[in-house]
């Protein structure tokens, strides 16, 4: 890996990353660094959960190539299966924000942790490696990497901070002016047109839109999606297994009904919240559905609780 400059303190960025989630706005990132538009990255980082659509590694392994020609290599980088994780007994519990129905008839949303498990720690563990200084190993003051974000104008509520010292985010797409329609735009000028939306195939954050996407463009991971919310309807069997005490029934889909039973193509009312959508317009009926943007993106996650890890790139506390 060949840096900017030596990892010396106060001279500026030793490494200039990419946190390539490989769905619209971090692959119009990539494309722009690769023409030149925005300085070359040393390297484009993919934190893989384990169960991202198949369109999405298809992309990834074709950006791969493309990225290769103009010298950005793309790794990734994992802490896992989360599907394969969630389901193992032996496995430690970490949660996914699935949606609750509590014995008296309320909602609610558990907690969320796989953001920083599977996507804000094995980003943060290569960060600190690629920069010559991997845990145990202190990062001096002063220096860090560029970590570029593809976070667009009309997310800009979303642009954050890494939250330690040695990896800063920046966000190029806003520095372009760049909305979501313009990254669509730019990639279908280049031939990468069809770019889905970056989110695990059992994202609970789906709308319906995004969950018939998922039916009807990945046959097998529905079947996949369908088993995982048959089983965890009483809970991860690690937490079961532990004696933990839940209550209440588990859900994928927000409706808190069993997936493969839920009416997917009757459009939903458009929401009344202010915020961007998932999916914004179904292609068939041009009627908006609400669905969360939000997604597992690194350092955008709107939980209600903070993502927080430690400088060494470990969970301190769960989120």
């Amino acid at each position: 890996m060949t840096t900017r400059h030596a990892a010396v303190p106060n001279l500026g960025p030793a490494l200039r990353l990419l946190s390539l989630g490989a769905g619209v706005q971090s692959t119009t990132v990539l494309l722009l660094a690769c023409e030149g538009t925005i300085p070359r990255f040393d390297a484009a980082l993919f934190a893989d959960t384990g169960w991202e659509p198949r369109a999405v590694y298809a992309n990834l392994e074709r950006l791969r190539v493309h990225a290769e020609k103009a010298g950005i290599p793309v790794r990734t980088v994992s802490a896992g299966n989360i599907r394969a994780d969630a389901l193992d007994p032996k496995h430690r519990f970490v949660s996914m924000p699935l949606h609750t129905l509590n014995p008296d008839g309320t909602r609610g949303l558990a907690r969320r942790q796989c953001t920083g498990e599977y996507k804000i720690i094995p980003l943060k563990k290569a960060a600190r490696e690629l920069l010559g200084y991997p845990h145990p190993r202190r990062v001096p003051r002063g220096v860090y990497a560029e970590q570029a974000i593809g976070i667009s104008t009309d997310e800009i509520g979303r642009a954050r901070d890494s939250g330690v010292r040695f990896l800063r985010n920046v966000f190029p797409l806003l520095d372009l002016g760049f909305d979501r329609a313009r990254c669509l735009e730019y990639l279908e000028e280049r031939g990468f047109g069809e770019t889905v939306k970056s989110a695990c195939v059992g994202c609970p954050f789906h709308g319906n839109a995004g969950w018939r996407w998922v039916r009807d463009n990945d046959p097998q991971g529905w079947a996949e999606a369908v088993e995982f919310d048959r089983a965890i309807r009483h809970g991860y069997p690690h937490a079961t297994t532990q004696g933990q005490q839940l209550r209440g029934q588990y859900f994928l889909h927000r409706s808190c009904q069993p997936l493969d039973q839920v009416d997917l193509d009757t459009p939903a009312k458009p929401s009344t919240k202010k915020h961007l959508r998932l999916i914004t317009t179904d292609s068939a009926t041009g009627v908006e559905e609400d669905g969360d943007p939000d997604g597992c993106s690194p350092w955008s996650c709107r939980s209600g609780e903070p993502v927080t890890v430690t400088e060494h790139g470990h969970r301190e506390r769960a989120a």
